[in-house]
């Protein structure tokens, strides 16, 4: 029986690895390569690595810091960070990113991704939507690391980027995000029932259980989380992990 994806989402700060509350309230956690070394080891479906302020700042995630992450991952990995062109796609690309994740840019520029999609395949082009509640409670994905609504509710803006190519949607909550409180199902499932392309369920997941609840109640394809796998125990001490094998089986019990 299918199992889907379960993967650990890292934040790129300064080249090094950090987590968030609700987009807010960073922690420094350690060094991203010493992080791969443990995903590894435990055996991580694939990695997602997110440079959460390279649009704002005007520039690319750090090559040289993706090419040494390549080069020590044993798994596919997924990198998003100030992509504005097809040459920054393919320079991520050619030192060893599986995928690329866009957000600001595909916002600004939704013809983008088609450009992109029909240059490197579908397969290569994931959109991540990060979402949240503006005044009077209506639902909007925003840009820039949370700091600017763009205008287009969370459907409408999941159906514009899969008519563009896009081959895969990270769907993230931001009043979710580090909480470890459970995904916001609801968003998540509205998404995947609009969509006929991968929805990835970021944003509140604290255990397996939560992981479960997203693949058979909102139907995501992609299991992925921050906190989870970089904190363990009620005090949140610092903890590279990853569930084992046995302890995922539960997520495809129907």
């Amino acid at each position: 029986m299918f199992r889907p994806r379960v993967i650990p989402v890292l934040l790129l700060k300064d080249n090094g690895l950090v987590k968030s509350k609700v987009f807010k309230d960073f922690r420094y956690i350690g060094d991203p390569i010493n992080a791969v070394k443990i995903f590894n080891d435990l055996r991580a479906d694939e990695l997602v690595f997110l440079d959460i302020t390279a649009s704002r700042d005007k520039r690319l995630v750090p090559l040289e810091l993706i090419k040494n992450i390549g080069e020590e991952a044993n798994m596919p990995f997924a990198v998003g960070g100030g992509i504005r062109s097809i040459e920054d796609i393919r320079k991520i690309i050619s030192v060893g990113a599986e995928k690329v994740i866009i957000n600001t840019y595909a916002i600004e520029n939704p013809n983008f991704i088609k450009e992109a999609a029909d240059t490197f395949g579908s397969s290569t082009i994931a959109v991540c939507m990060d979402v949240k509640k503006k005044l009077f409670g209506k639902e909007q994905v925003w840009a820039l690391n949370g700091s600017r609504a763009s205008g287009y509710s969370p459907i409408d803006f999941a159906k514009l980027m899969e008519e563009k190519g896009a081959g895969e949607l990270i769907v993230q909550s931001i009043e979710k995000d580090g909480l470890m409180t459970g995904y916001d199902i609801q968003l998540i499932k509205s998404i995947s029932m609009a969509v006929s392309i991968p929805v990835v369920a970021l944003g509140g997941a604290g255990n397996v259980g939560h992981l479960k609840q997203a693949y058979q109640e909102a139907f995501a394809n992609g299991l992925a989380a921050g906190s989870m796998f970089v904190y363990q125990g009620t005090k949140q001490g610092v903890l590279i992990n990853y569930p084992e094998k046995r302890e995922l089986e539960i997520i495809k019990v129907l």
